[in-house]
């Protein structure tokens, strides 16, 4: 039996596997929804399948994600990231992450990072029901607004585009196409 997976999975094991069991899946862990929405922010320019590569790379030099660590590094932690051939090396991007964790705190001590997003779509996904890839938007106005807020609140590599594909990841939104094998598993019905 043919299994059938939204296009974009392709047949690289690695992201068929990533496809199959978290894509789409609601996160709703505030520590993990941070090293989503950073490796999110890494992938601009580049493509998904480079990320998620590199991810365990990624969680080693950054301590697992842990905001309240990053939050603490400065010039010296950069350089170290700068070196590490495991990672994408871009300055900008390693700096972003530092703020965006000091960003992360801020937010996760007024309620929570996880409640902060989750309350967009009042705790529930959106359900689109997309027939293909083609009905999937780059981004909308949701994620055009839950950008501007997380820019407001600190974060920096997060504009519209980044953030939609960021809520299509963490299940914000199920926009596996209808015929794939994952849709049924996450509506809401």
């Amino acid at each position: 039996m043919t299994v059938i997976r939204c296009a974009w999975a392709g047949d690289d094991p690695l992201y068929c596997a990533y496809h199959d069991t978290e894509w789409g899946v609601p996160e709703r862990d505030s520590r993990a929804l941070f090293e989503k929405l950073v490796l999110d922010g890494f992938q601009a320019g580049l493509s998904w399948i480079t990320i998620l590569r590199k991810r365990e790379a990624f969680r080693a030099a950054f301590a697992g994600f842990d905001p309240h660590v990053i939050a603490e590094w400065g010039e010296a932690e950069v350089q170290t990231l700068l070196k590490d051939p495991g990672i994408v090396r871009h300055r900008g991007k390693i700096e972003t992450t530092i703020r965006n964790a000091r960003a992360w705190q801020e937010i996760e001590a007024k309620g929570g990072f996880d409640r902060f997003l989750w309350d967009y779509v009042d705790g529930v996904p959106l359900q689109p029901y997309r027939a293909t890839m083609a009905d999937v938007p780059a981004k909308t106005t949701l994620s055009e607004q839950v950008s501007k807020d997380l820019k407001r609140a600190g974060f920096g590599f997060c504009g519209p585009t980044i953030v939609y594909a960021f809520m299509q990841a963490c299940g914000f939104v199920n926009d596996h196409i209808v015929a794939c094998h994952c849709h049924a598993g996450l509506t809401n019905d």
